[in-house]
Parts: structure tokens; sequence; C-alpha cells
């Protein structure tokens, strides 16, 4: 079939439209140590007078974490990495805060759903403690469509997969879409996995960047700045 393409056409390739991007980052040795010192430090004492995880359980703080002094350096890390896939994305904003962080810690043999976060723009987590049989997310194509035809393939490959497994170690950070549907495998190994996971929102979302993007009774009159709009509600 590949000689019969390449005799008939001058070229011919897919092409990818509308990506799903993740970003990931890898914290410096001196960053890492730091932050997961403070992260287990505050760990300890959110979990001081509560009972050892049993196997199957898991564990999540409150989500003001990223107000916490012990993780300022943390929150730093993040909006670093959140600017660069904002400037990447090439989005126009007046800034970006962590709206909730929070700690998960999964015993042996327990795991966690598929999930996305809502009310907010980019989610993310940033891995503590990992190890073999701990050390993997699960991301799930969000175009539900697809499910309609499900044609046998020959070859497993990323452009007909419904999940990609993104393999973590300690001290990765990764930042994603939060309606991006998440999920992890059931803990393997013989420890703890401990994680942090936050959510991303506009600080003036509501002030400047949820106005209509039309103006007037014009569709094709677009707010200045943005070349993506929809037509006015026709009643």
């Amino acid at each position: 079939m590949a000689g019969v393409i390449s005799s008939r056409f001058a070229d011919s390739h897919p092409l990818r439209l509308f990506p799903t991007l993740v970003w990931r980052a890898e914290l410096a040795d001196d960053v890492r140590t730091r932050v997961n010192a403070s992260v287990l430090k505050t760990v300890g004492e959110l979990r001081r007078s509560l009972p050892p995880l049993e196997t199957g359980q898991g564990w999540q703080s409150k989500q003001d974490l990223h107000e916490r002094e012990p993780f300022t350096e943390f929150v730093a890390c993040v909006n670093a990495t959140v600017a660069e896939a904002l400037d990447f994305l090439r989005v126009g904003h007046e800034g970006a805060r962590i709206t909730a962080c929070w700690v998960n810690v999964l015993a042996p043999g327990r795991a966690h759903g598929a999930h996305s976060h809502p009310n907010n723009f980019l989610s993310g987590v940033y891995y503590v403690q990992t190890q073999e049989g701990a050390d993997t997310i699960n991301f799930h194509d969000p175009r539900i469509q697809t499910g309609v035809i499900r044609p046998p393939v020959t070859e497993l490959t990323a452009e007909n997969t419904d999940q990609v497994v993104v393999k973590v170690k300690t001290g990765t950070l990764l930042i994603f879409p939060a309606w991006l549907q998440h999920s992890v495998d059931a803990n393997e190994s013989e420890k703890e996995r401990i994680s942090v996971s936050f959510n991303i929102m506009f600080s003036s979302y509501t002030e400047r960047m949820s106005k209509p993007l039309w103006e007037g009774t014009n569709p094709a009159v677009r707010r200045a700045g943005n070349a993506r709009g929809c037509p006015p509600h026709q009643p």
C-alpha cells in the first residue's frame, strides 16, 4: 500500500489537530529535597493523631496547603511551571493562582478512579514519594465519541489508544487541563505513595475574562485580542 501511495501522491501525511498537552517538569535535586522535606513534615503533623493507613486505604488532607508557609517553595515551583504553560499556549491573562492544594497518600492496594477537576483551567500533581509499582498516572481520551466504533488494532500506538500511561518519579511535577480525566492504578508497592495535587484558575476570570467573545449584535465583530468566539444568542 505504501508503494501505491508514494507513486500517486507527491506527499501524504497526517495532521495532528487539537492536541491535549501535559507539561512535565523535574525539580532540581536541592529543590526537590527541600520541598519533599516540607511536605513530609506537614503530612506527619496532620496525621499525628490518626492511625496508620491499612492496605487499600487512602487519605487526603484539607485543600489549603498552598496558604501555609512550609509550602512556599512548592508554590513557587508550581507558579513557574504554570507561567511556562500559559506562555506556550499564548494565553492572555492578568495572573493565575492556586485555588486548592492537598496531599494524597495511597497505601498499598489503593487506587484512585478516573476523575477531573471542575471549575479550574489547569490542574496538576507533584510526586513526593513514588517507587516501582506506584509510579504511574493514567490520562484518558477526552473524546468520548471515539468509543462509538472500536475496530481492532494491529499495534497499540499513541494515535489509536484511549489511555496514556505516564511514568513518574519522585520530584516529577505534571500540569494538565483541569477537564482531562485521569486515574491512578492500585499501589502495587509495599510503601505509601505520596503526592500533592493542586488546581489553577485565572485571578481575574470573573472580572475580565468571562465576558462574551462578541460585541453588539454583529457576530462578525469579536472582542479585541481574541480570535475565538461564538455568535450572540438568538431568542
